[in-house]
């Protein structure tokens, strides 16, 4: 098989993307371009490497394969350049950290913190994403570790091979958060036939994502008046009295005024799940103090009131 660095570049990008138009834009080149370097590759290979569907590409088994190899073979020609350059020390400390949303609130800010303190020449740089992104850019390497969160049944993230290593880090219970100037200011729960009226700030939902914000399995259609997808954009509104959204105790800390959590009652719980998700084999060094930051500060929000207090802000 005969095959070029830079279609190994785009095929790893195009594997993060899931579109050949995303990894275009990534990369500077035309979709067109793009589109011939994984012909060429599917061509090279004599395999199929993606399957279309409506929204993108996904990698088949064959691609999969290939790109594992990419990973390995294009990590090691960029450490190799970096160490001819005479930047292997300061290169070693880089580790890129995902997340989703809400872990930008608390525990990667004070992993960060806890790090520049321990290690203060360690470089970590971060990237806010949905669950598919940030377990695409895992596969093909572009991220060390990823924080991500999950509803029982708490399923891998991906069926691809080998399976992602996911390690717990704390359980949380949902919550919604309401206006103190609104009905249920007063009230240590509420219904859930009671939210089901209620207006609702949600993050606009998508292929990838389902609607985040709203009561899971409300009865009816919920009636989505606001859409954001930053999570305190959410909470400024619910304070302003647009409608209520969903959230956790481990936010208490950061909840602008006007808003309390209430626990909803009559309904099974809702657990959420914070894992510290990464490729499977040995962490370096440098991934490993990032895991340990992590860890610390999740035990330290599992400390926290697993239900919300009795909270006037």
């Amino acid at each position: 098989m005969e095959t070029t660095l830079v279609a190994l570049r785009v095929l790893r990008e195009v594997a993060e993307r899931g579109t050949f138009t995303a990894a275009a834009e990534a990369l500077g080149y035309t979709q067109s371009a793009v589109s011939r370097q994984m012909a060429a590759l599917e061509q090279a290979t004599g395999a199929r490497l993606f399957d279309r569907h409506a929204g993108g590409v996904r990698l088949t088994g064959s691609g999969r394969a290939l790109l594992r190899h990419a990973v390995v073979a294009l990590d090691a020609l960029e450490a190799a350049d970096r160490e001819l350059r005479g930047a292997a020390e300061v290169d070693r400390g880089r580790v890129r950290l995902g997340f989703f949303p809400t872990a930008g609130a608390l525990i990667v800010p004070r992993a960060l913190a806890m790090l520049r303190q321990e290690h203060p020449h360690l470089e970590v740089t971060t990237r806010e994403a949905t669950t598919p992104s940030l377990v695409r850019a895992l596969r093909a390497g572009t991220l060390d570790l990823a924080i991500l969160s999950s509803r029982p049944p708490h399923r891998s993230p991906d069926t691809d091979d080998p399976p992602l290593s996911v390690e717990p880090l704390l359980e949380v219970r949902l919550a919604v958060a309401v206006p103190t100037s609104g009905p249920f200011a007063e009230r240590g729960s509420v219904g859930v036939e009671e939210i089901a009226r209620e207006p609702w700030i949600a993050s606009p939902g998508t292929a990838d994502e389902p609607l985040l914000g709203v009561w899971p399995g409300l009865p009816g259609r919920p009636k989505v008046r606001h859409t954001a997808r930053d999570w305190l954009t959410k909470l400024h509104l619910v304070a302003a009295g647009a409608g209520i959204t969903t959230a956790t105790p481990t936010l208490l800390p950061v909840v602008p005024p006007g808003v309390r959590l209430v626990p909803v009652e009559g309904v099974a719980e809702e657990v959420r799940r914070v894992s510290l998700v990464r490729v499977p084999g040995a962490l370096e060094a440098p991934a490993r103090a990032v895991a340990r930051a992590l860890r610390r500060q999740a035990a330290d929000l599992a400390d926290l009131p697993d239900r919300p207090p009795d909270c006037r802000r």
